[in-house]
């Protein structure tokens, strides 16, 4: 056995480690000290009398694990059917032999793909055997290979080898009662929301994050790119955000050193505490295969396999789930036991291993005995490991909880072996606009405030918050600025679109004398183009639910369905409050709400419905780019198709919200998971091209510097340019008192005055002439704050909202309505007149004007309380 430092191709140590560093390491292990990646390499070495050390203490670690769980002495496996969907991929990894070219393909009587029938015939046999579990395994993104591929796709109804992924899940779970767990691959975040309702759980190993075996020519992983492991990091967190439950792992002995598969164990663990996603590592050993680029490379030895699990255990902790698959390791299973896995995966009594074709999986029966020889009891697990089972929301999805829970044992999470696997229907929540909760929140929060300052489930549901103050902690750092800010007023007075990156961030950085100047140059530009009309909208607000299980940190609105101040409205509910706002003037409804689990994709059709039946003549303004891809990709179509039908529907306009800051560096400390900022881009350019205008926004003074203020509105002014969808920019001060990122003592307690100043005065003066109206906001800032801005820039009030709740519940001291008068008074403040608007920003008819100055001041009647 090979003591190296390698196990493969990569430099070596040829004197392996000393012993007395080994020492060193186990003792370590032993006593339950946090290894680093150097002691982890160090005993990834260990062979002989200090690997069996190293396995004893791992093994321990991993019965305190499953003492912990419930489950001591219990080992697990999935009784599954593996289905090959299809063999083609746009990579070229030099040890596979399940991928395969079209020609082969053909010549052998098979389809670009599976057909469906070829799949539930699979799927059917293997229920018929008790089996609960259809591994769904395919190559990468094989139309961006292939032609044939795309051919087949096309022929076939399907857009993307997703949406069939997605359409034969749903036909398996209704067919057959089989629980499909999906390997597609490098998915997207909008993959994991186009997938999460048809699959319980989804996997896809890491296998190293040693960047030179896919960038180096001759490496196992180069010409792939679905390999490069930045991006395989990436699926993991964006299962994570989205709360999949996720499988990942090592493939061991592909020429990555010691230090390498090290470094690859704290990447996954780093992961794994983020975002408490990862159900089980697979720690897999590389096996040569003939007909392969790397059919000389050796295998990984056994004591390789047995020190990476031991290892991997110690590094992964006690509540880790460790597997190794029994058929690749010549039936030693009690080594692999002694080195503390906890699980066998999934074991076919139907299907051949796809993967590793000439290693036949062992009979479960032979498992068990193996298992009961060194004292632990076999027992079958479902494809979503039983913590996830009992976690129930947001880890699964309500469309596939009836599907899990006929199959899982509601004590302990694990299989019901003996349940019945038959067909079950896939289909959205009974009565999803039944009212309950707190609907009276709306005005409860200005009088009896919320119940509490934070969820219950505050510690779990938003990640770990060791691991986000660090990844907070640079953007946090104070900048230096060496340009000089003379120079960037005289810019900016001269012809703002001159301003370089340097000026303008050196201008986002003023104080003081500097500071009032700019605020008179964005005045000046304010006045040159839009006049001194300060406009102002009589709308209503109606958030029609609070309950979401997003995650978004900053976010002080979303509640559990059992949180005390959850709720949801009725249809007749909303448009009640619609046609309220009409008879006193509105002409606009702002409609938006949390991300429902319940909701069905055209959920926000019915809402825009109602208002429309109820109040033809009102401009629905609703829905955030975030619900318009929750409702996208919950009915499975595209956001283009989903946009056209919402418009169809009665949706007028779009609000930008859900835009934070359009920076993934800020928004993943901000949010867990939210929409990427490209998909938010993508969502407010395919509205626009069809003709549905939007506000556009930034959420500020959290834990965002100015040079992400900078970038953000150079985005905006490229999207304007590029489709002149944009009706105004509306500034957005992050408001702290109850958010969970600030009570988590990461954020900063909200911009200051000079943030604000600088952040208006400089959207006017970035976005010109691209964005003329500059909105900011009373209900954030209050009356004296709002006029401020009025003179650094601003020439809009927003609305009179009739009834706010995000930013109360945040903690906004400032209210939830305000009259007209109460508008025209701040204009007066800054010294302007004030003039009604549209969404849109056209002349307000005078019919609404004079019902507006009629009912001045008094609140349309109040929807009682539910009992």
């Amino acid at each position: 056995m090979t003591t190296s430092a390698t196990s493969g191709t990569g430099p070596a140590d040829p004197a392996g480690p000393t012993e007395n560093s080994l020492r060193r390491a186990l003792k370590r292990a032993r006593d339950g000290v946090a290894l680093d990646v150097a002691e982890a390499a160090v005993l990834l070495q260990a062979r002989g009398e200090h690997l069996d050390d190293l396995t004893a203490s791992a093994a321990r670690v991993r019965d305190a694990g499953l003492e912990a769980a419930g489950r001591p002495g219990v080992i697990t496996y999935s009784k599954s059917v593996f289905v090959p969907l299809t063999r083609l991929c746009r990579d070229k990894c030099h040890y596979c032999t399940f991928v395969t070219v079209p020609g082969k393909l053909r010549r052998a009587g098979h389809g670009m793909f599976m057909s469906p029938d070829e799949v539930l015939d699979i799927a059917r046999k293997g229920a018929a055997l008790g089996c609960k579990e259809a591994l769904i395994t395919l190559g990468d993104k094989p139309e961006d290979r292939w032609p044939e591929a795309r051919e087949w796709l096309d022929a076939h109804g399907y857009d993307d080898t997703i949406a069939y992924v997605r359409a034969i899940s749903v036909r398996i779970l209704e067919e057959t009662g089989l629980l499909p767990h999906l390997n597609p691959g490098v998915l997207s975040w909008t993959d994991f929301q186009r997938l999460k309702p048809v699959a319980p759980s989804m996997g896809m190993m890491l296998e190293t994050t040693a960047t030179r075996l896919w960038s180096e020519p001759g490496g196992p992983h180069h010409g792939s790119p679905d390999k490069e492991p930045a991006v395989r990091l990436r699926v993991l967190e964006d299962a994570g955000r989205s709360s999949v439950p996720f499988t990942s792992g090592l493939l061991i002995g592909i020429g990555e050193t010691y230090e390498e598969r090290a470094e690859s164990l704290f990447a996954l663990r780093k992961v794994s505490r983020a975002y408490h996603g990862i159900q089980e590592l697979i720690i897999q050993n590389f096996r040569a295969k003939p007909d392969t680029a790397m059919r000389g490379m050796p295998d990984a030895e056994l004591d390789e396999l047995v020190a990476t699990v031991a290892v991997a255990r110690h590094i992964m902790g006690p509540s880790a789930c460790l597997q190794a698959p029994p058929n690749l390791v010549d039936a030693e299973y009690e080594r692999l036991i002694g080195a503390g896995i906890d699980d066998w995966g999934g074991v076919s009594p139907l299907t051949i291993d796809h993967v590793n074709p000439e290693r036949p999986w062992p009979q479960i029966e032979e498992l068990a005995a193996k298992s009961r020889a060194v004292g632990f009891e076999l027992r079958e697990r479902l494809c979503v490991y039983p913590e996830f089972v009992r976690r129930g929301e947001p880890w699964l999805d309500p469309r596939l909880r009836p599907h899990v829970a006929a199959l899982a044992d509601p004590a302990t999470g694990l299989a019901l072996p003996d349940a019945p696997v038959v067909g079950r229907p896939w289909q959205e929540p009974d009565e999803a606009f039944t009212a309950s909760g707190r609907t009276d929140l709306h005005t409860a929060i200005d009088t009896e405030g919320r119940t509490s300052d934070r969820r219950e489930d505050f510690d779990e549901v938003y990640g770990d918050w060791a691991a986000l103050r660090e990844a907070a902690a640079p953007g946090m750092a104070p900048e230096r600025i060496d340009t000089d800010v003379r120079a960037a007023l005289a810019t900016a007075a001269d012809d703002p679109t001159r301003l370089t990156d340097d000026e303008a961030l050196a201008l986002l950085h003023a104080d003081g004398p500097a500071l009032d100047a700019l605020c008179k140059v964005a005045d000046d530009v304010r006045k040159s183009v839009v006049g001194d009309d300060v406009t102002y909208i009589v709308t209503r607000n109606i958030n029609f639910t609070n309950v979401c299980y997003t995650g978004c940190r900053f976010c002080a609105f979303a509640q559990r369905r059992t949180d005390a101040d959850a709720y949801t409205l009725s249809l007749d509910q909303v448009a009640d409050r619609a046609e309220q706002a009409w008879g006193v003037g509105a002409v606009e409804v702002c409609m938006q709400g949390g991300i429902h689990p319940d909701l069905p994709g055209t959920a926000y059709f019915d809402i825009a419905r109602a208002v429309k039946a109820r109040v033809p003549g009102m401009h629905v303004h609703a829905f955030s780019p975030m619900e318009v891809v929750n409702g996208a990709t919950r009915t499975g179509m595209s956001v283009r198709e989903w946009l056209g039908a919402a418009k169809e529907a009665g949706l007028d306009s779009v609000p930008g919200t859900a835009a934070e800051i359009l920076d993934d560096e800020v928004r993943w400390i901000l949010t867990k998971g939210k929409l990427p900022a490209a998909t938010w881009i993508e969502v407010i350019e395919t509205a626009h091209e069809l003709g549905l205008r939007s506000s556009s926004t930034m959420m500020y003074g959290h834990v965002d510097q100015p040079r992400h203020w900078l970038g953000h509105l150079r985005t905006l002014a490229g999207i304007q340019q590029r489709t002149g969808g944009f009706t105004e920019f509306v500034t957005l001060p992050f408001i702290h008192t109850n958010a969970p990122v600030y009570l988590a003592g990461i954020a900063r307690p909200g911009p200051t005055v000079r943030d604000n100043r600088a952040v208006t005065a400089m959207a006017r003066l970035l976005l010109h002439p691209h964005i003329p109206n500059i909105q900011t906001s009373w209900v954030k800032l209050g009356t004296e704050g709002a006029a401020e801005m009025l003179r650094s820039g601003a020439n809009d009030l927003g609305g009179t909202l009739m009834e706010e709740t995000i930013s109360r519940m945040a903690g906004s001291s400032y209210g939830s309505y305000k009259s007209v008068k109460d508008l025209i008074a701040v204009a007066d403040a800054a010294g302007r007149p004030a003039k009604p608007r549209t969404t849109l920003y056209g002349p307000v008819p005078e019919e609404r004007q004079r019902a507006a100055r009629d009912s001045d001041g008094h609140l349309p009647q109040l929807l009682p309380v539910l009992d």
